[in-house]
């Protein structure tokens, strides 16, 4: 069908000032875009902007969406932010190759899947996900730690020869199925058990098939710089286009050394290297309690963590290193999921509310609750510096990205409320309110510059040609309402959403239509 979106403000995603326009579309792609005076033709659906903002879909660099996409395609918690694109597989993590199902499903237990595990490949996976029919658009990357998984299980050893020719053969496998991307999540087993070599070697097999390196480094506290290196030297080896997912500086004593980073990424792109990196708009991150352990402490995945638990000269031998380690901060990591059992109740609280609770240290607290939930804890870690969020954000190839993953509207637990309002989160509080960003630059921080990235030459701009992915935005009332203490809240102000020129949001209400799909490498640039 052919429409009409009128009386709206484009804002391009080139970073070009809005200018009034009437952007037609047709057969899904943008067919052009005309003075606002021009008239609609004759037979063509008209979408009143009211004066508002006409945008290019926004486009979600870093999301874990993969594993909930399959239970709820409708990605309602994404309409109402504008995103159009979800670049999942990122942190290391992908729900494929599967090699053995049972270890898949332990290592990503902290991400609470929501999957039916039909499929052993990827393109078994976007087949079933082009099966449900999706609502928005979803890129996937293949990570590392699958790939570990798949060949090595969870031994903490390098791999020899034969078993990282394997883990490059599945690597290949995964671009020949359309992955765009491949990610590392260093700081999460199994993946943080690769040395820089084999690290370095896949990231070369990556830019041989055309991949964007992704990377959540190796250590974003006192070694960040040491970290931020290592993927700069893999990449640059490699000839990869590098992608730093979230940059942060966690703890107070690291503060600030965001701007160190920042500037080893100008240099390496000033010596040639195509890097670039990510920000959520939080000071807390969210991930696994496992990654706040000592690296040996997960050898074997969880099933050898919880082994390590229930012998007390072991468990023992643990509690002493989290403590010497000196990174589990029990004040500033609360409980966001976790499955049934003791401390279900404690969803919500802190590792020291809890301890204080049983009458332990924070240390034995997160060593209860490990126990007695399977060690699939996601957790909200309170840990960064606002200015250095601002910092980052500013920074002129920074994409806004969520790390988020929940598509659904309601649910149980206290998760990071970055699924929620990470998008609106920008243009209300630091565009709009802060003046951090022109709105123009906010907007193409989610858009263009993400797209680039990805290489998708027809999305992330209004433009004739393009994919009509494209949002309506109230610049004046846009906003997250979501919080740590009550994040099942929706953002607002996002007014309509087109996905391929079909309306999945209208008047700020979900219309049920699932014009998405899984953007497979070869069609990315079609």
């Amino acid at each position: 069908m052919s429409r009409a979106l009128t009386n709206g403000l484009v804002l391009d995603g080139t970073g070009s000032d809005a200018v009034p326009a009437t952007v037609l579309v047709d057969d899904g792609r943008i067919t052009a875009v005309l003075p606002a005076d021009a008239e609609a033709p004759a037979g063509t659906e008209v979408i009143d902007a009211g004066g508002n903002v006409i945008t290019p879909g926004f486009i979600d660099l870093h999301s874990h969406a993969d594993f909930s996409a399959e239970a709820s395609p409708e990605a309602i918690t994404q309409l109402y932010q504008g995103v159009t694109t979800l670049v999942t597989g990122n942190c290391g993590w992908s729900p494929f190759p599967i090699a053995d199902l049972a270890q898949m499903r332990a290592g990503t237990a902290f991400l609470s899947p929501e999957s039916s595990w039909s499929w052993q490949d990827g393109r078994g996976f976007a087949d079933t996900l082009d099966g449900v029919g999706l609502a928005i658009n979803v890129a996937l990357q293949v990570g590392h730690s699958a790939l570990r998984l798949a060949v090595l299980g969870g031994a903490e050893r390098p791999p020899n020869q034969d078993e990282l020719a394997r883990m490059q053969a599945l690597l290949r496998q995964a671009a020949e199925d359309g992955a765009v991307g491949f990610s590392t999540g260093l700081i999460y087993a199994p993946g943080t058990f690769a040395e820089p070599a084999e690290v370095a070697a896949l990231v070369a097999t990556a830019a041989d098939c055309g991949l964007l390196y992704s990377t959540h480094i190796r250590n974003e506290g006192p070694r960040l710089l040491e970290a931020l290196d290592e993927a700069i030297e893999a990449a640059r080896a490699g000839g990869a286009r590098l992608q730093v997912s979230h940059l942060k500086a966690m703890g107070p004593a690291n503060h600030g050394r965001v701007h160190a980073a920042l500037e080893r990424m100008d240099q390496a792109r000033a010596d040639g290297l195509d890097v670039a990196c990510d920000v959520y708009p939080y000071t807390a991150s969210s991930t696994t309690l496992t990654a706040r352990l000592p690296t040996w402490t997960m050898e074997g995945g969880t099933a050898g963590l919880l082994a390590r638990l229930g012998d007390p000269a072991e468990r023992e031998r643990v509690a002493a290193a989290v403590r010497e380690q000196s990174v589990l901060d029990p004040a500033n990591v609360v409980i966001a999921s976790l499955p049934p059992g003791r401390y279900e109740e404690c969803r919500g609280l802190s590792l020291a509310e809890i301890g204080q609770r049983d009458g332990v240290d924070g240390t034995e607290a997160a060593l209860r609750v490990l126990e007695n939930h399977e060690a699939a804890v996601s957790v909200v870690n309170h840990g960064m510096a606002e200015d250095d969020v601002v910092a980052v954000l500013r920074h002129p190839y920074t994409s806004v990205a969520s790390d988020g993953w929940i598509l659904r509207a309601t649910g149980d637990g206290h998760p990071h409320p970055r699924s929620f309002g990470t998008f609106p989160r920008v243009l209300g509080r630091y565009s709009r309110d802060q003046r951090v960003l022109s709105l123009a630059e906010a907007v193409r921080r989610m858009t263009s510059l993400p797209a680039s990235r990805l290489g998708l030459t027809d999305r992330g701009v209004v433009a004739p040609g393009a994919v009509a992915d494209l949002v309506v935005l109230d610049p004046e009332r846009v906003a997250d309402r979501s919080t740590y203490d009550e994040p099942w809240q929706l953002s607002v102000g996002i007014e309509h959403v087109l996905v391929a020129g079909e309306p999945v949001l209208r008047d700020g209400e979900p219309t049920g239509l699932r014009p998405g799909r899984v953007l497979r490498k070869t069609s990315v640039s079609a």
